[in-house]
């Protein structure tokens, strides 16, 4: 078998078996429009604490099914009412300074973005590393949010594509895929990308290596 075909089994039982996007996983239908992408933001900065990613999408969906799905709605909720709806839903570890965190973030986001991350985007410039620096001017979001975010994005804003950021290039070296950004996107259709990067963090997460060999020879 030639390393490219190796390549795409491998990358197909990626997609096939843990390609389920962490947007998908919170109930969120990415767009590049302002509320999917505050969605998005939020699940990333909640997925960025030391807390499950199971968890972190369990309290992503508990905000948005209580009607906190834009910034204008999280800004309006009090600070008792996030933590109530976090720890409700599987948040219960850090609900309080997360609750904390989202109001501060929708704060900054309202008063820099007017509450638009697409402004972010254009601000940016094209520039992923300015892009990944201004995300992490907002409250609660460190750079392994900010990664998390970019991974997902690069679906509907083509000009973070290609992005892996270390940790899925790591969980690539382990797979013997390439481990270069733009290598590693090119075995994927571009809309695919937030997928190939999702199942390379599942599988790290489960420690599921030696599973998506196994299922790449079958």
């Amino acid at each position: 078998m030639t390393t490219n075909t190796t390549h795409r089994r491998l990358v197909r039982a990626l997609l096939d078996d843990y390609g389920t996007t962490f947007a998908e996983e919170s109930g969120i239908t990415l767009r590049d429009e302002p509320a999917p992408l505050f969605q998005l933001l939020v699940i990333a900065k909640l997925m960025g604490a030391r807390i499950g990613a199971a968890q972190a999408a369990e309290g992503t969906r508990g905000l948005l099914a209580a009607g906190f799905t834009t910034p204008e709605h999280l800004a309006a909720s009090t600070w008792r009412q996030r933590v109530t709806v976090l720890n409700r839903n599987g948040y219960a570890r850090y609900d309080e300074s997360a609750a904390r965190l989202l109001g501060q973030l929708v704060e900054q986001l309202e008063a820099e973005y007017a509450g638009d991350l697409r402004h972010l985007h254009d601000a940016a410039g094209s520039d992923v590393a300015e892009l990944r620096r201004r995300l992490q001017a907002f409250a609660g979001v460190g750079p392994v949010a900010a990664d998390i975010f970019l991974r997902e994005v690069q679906g509907v804003w083509a000009d973070v594509r290609p992005f892996a950021d270390e940790r899925t290039r790591r969980v690539a070296a382990k797979l013997d895929l390439p481990t270069t950004p733009g290598p590693l996107v090119e075995l994927v259709d571009p809309a695919d990308a937030p997928r190939l990067m999702a199942a390379l963090i599942r599988v790290d997460l489960g420690r599921h290596v030696d599973e998506v060999r196994a299922a790449a020879r079958d």
